[in-house]
């Protein structure tokens, strides 16, 4: 079996709010190379308690528009996430319209046009 390690290093000042997020993987796209980054969500499934712990973390110069495209992509990628894992097709795309709806609301994508009867 293959060993991967992944390492978040978190810089926190004084309030404990943090300067500086960098990162690094085995595997690509860091291939051992530490990079710059300004959030990072991470959730771990407890499977003695079966519920999620989270760590969600931005840095101060992260901006509210960051944030609506990080939401969106984190969406986008959960929809994908859960039909690799389940093959719900159903509910991914239930969780891919609302990533869609919450894009185009926030202006990060344009909505698409409703669809023609034919």
């Amino acid at each position: 079996m293959k060993e991967v390690n992944i390492n978040l290093t978190v810089a926190l000042d004084d309030n404990n709010v943090p300067g500086s997020i960098i990162w690094s993987s085995d595997d690509p796209p860091s291939n051992g190379k530490e990079a710059d980054a300004k959030a990072f969500f991470l959730s771990i499934f407890d499977k003695k308690n079966l519920e999620t712990l989270k760590i969600d973390l931005w840095n101060s110069e992260f901006e509210v528009g960051e944030m609506n495209r990080m939401m969106y992509y984190t969406l986008k990628g959960m929809a994908d996430t859960f039909y690799r894992a389940t093959n719900n097709n159903e509910m991914a795309n239930d969780i891919a319209r609302f990533a869609q709806y919450f894009g185009e609301e926030l202006g990060i994508v344009q909505k698409e046009p409703p669809a023609q009867n034919t």
